[in-house]
């Protein structure tokens, strides 16, 4: 677990650096509620000098990724490119290599040889999943999407072959049937989750690293006993809206290390790659099941009042559910 942490971006036709609501299954991890509702630090390269990383009012940042389906000589290869909506189904997919084999060997980080991230276009449904891989190297996970329309598939993983580095693919998943587009929700500080509120106190930056705080309490009291999830006391990713540039990032600390408190406070770094909105999603496990806290926040020059006001509608929480039995 790195205590300093670098986000990177990604987008691709639905998918935002950062770091829900159902209860889905095994396989699942926590999903965000319709409607309105950190693994290791990435390494892709910041851009050259000169270069003009994101090309929103010229800050220098890390190009954007899970924007391509193939990078770094690795493919991401999805066998299910469609899905029926409100049905449940299996995702299966493959890494390949520049020799087009199927990857088998794979860096684990955060418990897991690869996380897998699912997103609406719209940001309103959220899938952090964590498949299983046959000897042939395809993975498969159970997976249940409520709302038809456009998603982003986001594979998180690190070859172990050739010391390559960490790489985050992107593939446009389909959902079928009636589709009615929704609005990004209202941003607000406080997220309602089954039962439980979390604030986020904290500004994102476009091209400046800051600190993102996030508080748990349940009842008005707060959290103090947290449980590991993946390795940490919480998890943070953030989708951009518009491409949905994904960034992934993990809390400053890890559980045992002698500084590291179990709530209620979960802290990350964070930089956004550019002005504009974003939607953060929260992973925390407390009493056993994991929940999911999601926020609309802006980044740079962008109107609006970040403190949340009574006149917004308060964000979805999550119903959770229990690590047991997902199969991961």
């Amino acid at each position: 677990m790195h205590t300093g942490v670098k986000i990177t971006a990604f987008a691709a036709a639905l998918a935002a650096t950062f770091g829900t609501a159902y209860g889905v299954g095994q396989g699942l991890d926590p999903v965000v509620a319709e409607p309105a509702p950190a693994h290791d630090e990435k390494h892709t390269p910041a851009s050259p000098p000169g270069k003009g990383g994101d090309g929103h009012g010229g800050h220098q940042t890390a190009p954007a990724g899970g924007l391509q389906i193939s990078e770094g000589g690795y493919t991401l290869d999805l066998h299910t490119p469609r899905v029926t909506a409100g049905e449940r189904g299996d995702l299966r997919f493959t890494v390949r290599d520049a020799d087009g084999r199927a990857v088998t060997d794979y860096r684990r980080e955060h418990d897991k040889e690869l996380h897998l991230i699912v997103a609406s276009r719209d940001l309103l449904t959220y899938r952090h999943l964590h498949p299983s891989r046959a000897a042939d190297g395809t993975w498969s996970t159970p997976v249940d999407l409520p709302r038809a329309g456009g998603y982003r598939v986001f594979a998180d993983f690190t070859p172990a072959r050739h010391n390559a580095g960490n790489l985050t693919l992107g593939a446009d998943l389909a959902a079928s049937g009636p589709y009615r587009p929704e609005e990004l929700p209202k941003p607000e500080r406080t997220a309602r989750v089954d039962g439980y509120e979390v604030e986020l106190n904290g500004a994102l930056r476009p091209g400046k690293a800051g600190e993102l705080r996030l508080s748990v309490s349940r009842g008005g009291k707060p959290v103090t006993d947290l449980q590991p999830y993946l390795g940490a006391y919480g998890h943070l990713v953030a989708l951009r809206s518009g491409d949905l540039a994904y960034l992934h990032v993990h809390p400053g600390g890890e559980p045992g290390d002698g500084t590291t408190k179990p709530g209620p406070a979960i802290s990350f770094t964070a930089t956004a790659p550019s002005s504009g909105s974003y939607r953060l999603f929260l992973d925390f496990k407390h009493d056993g099941v994991v929940r999911t806290a999601a926020f609309t926040v802006h980044a740079g020059a962008v109107a609006a009042d970040p403190s949340g006001s009574s006149d917004s509608a308060p964000e979805p929480g999550t119903t959770g559910h229990s690590d047991d039995g997902h199969g991961h």
